[in-house]
């Protein structure tokens, strides 16, 4: 009989995203999910994940680039966890390490791969960067959200409700969401 947990570790880095595809039926005893960047130690899910496993636990990471985003994060993460007597399995790498694991050729492909995945980010913002650069010299970039709300809806969504018109229906007839409806509403009371 074994004392030891599988944990999972799972992280999208923005709200829009959704977990479904990592370690996809699989079984854990608990799992730490978060939406949140990589880029940030600042991660609450991860922090309660590194808290609560102990000796002898297994943590399931579906890729690398899951648990970190540069390499001296990953090797960090990877000897905290290994420290604490838990094993770190990486799901997609096929990969897993061990404080009781002295294989030379893991601890290089932990390297190799961490290292790969941080200069495919490096690159992916340099391309972001540059195509922000080059939508400026056209004058064709806008930061920020689009504006949904015109002074047209705005009017129209202040008329409908001062005749008991539904946020629902509001929202509908204006094709924005019930929540825009109530922050502009929200602006006037």
């Amino acid at each position: 009989m074994s004392n030891f947990q599988r944990l999972a570790y799972i992280r999208v880095s923005t709200v829009d995203k959704s977990f479904d595809r990592q370690l996809d039926g699989m079984t854990f005893d608990k799992v730490f999910e978060e939406k949140i960047s990589g880029r940030t130690r600042e991660r609450p899910a991860l922090k309660n994940m590194l808290s609560y496993c102990r000796e002898g636990d297994h943590i399931y990471v579906h890729s690398m680039d899951r648990l970190a985003r540069n390499l001296r994060d990953l090797l960090d993460l990877v000897k905290e966890i290994t420290d604490k007597g838990c094993t770190i399995h990486f799901f997609q790498q096929h990969l897993e390490f061990s404080n009781d694991d002295n294989n030379p050729t893991a601890k290089l492909m932990l390297q190799v791969i961490g290292g790969v995945a941080e200069f495919e980010a490096a690159l992916i913002r340099s391309r972001v960067l540059e195509g922000i650069a080059a939508a400026k010299a056209r004058g064709t970039y806008k930061s920020g959200r689009p504006v949904v709300m015109t002074d047209e809806k705005k009017k129209i969504c202040h008329d409908k409700y001062a005749v008991g018109v539904p946020m629902t229906r509001i929202a509908k007839d204006l094709g924005v969401s019930r929540m825009t409806v109530y922050r502009e509403l929200r602006k006037k009371i």
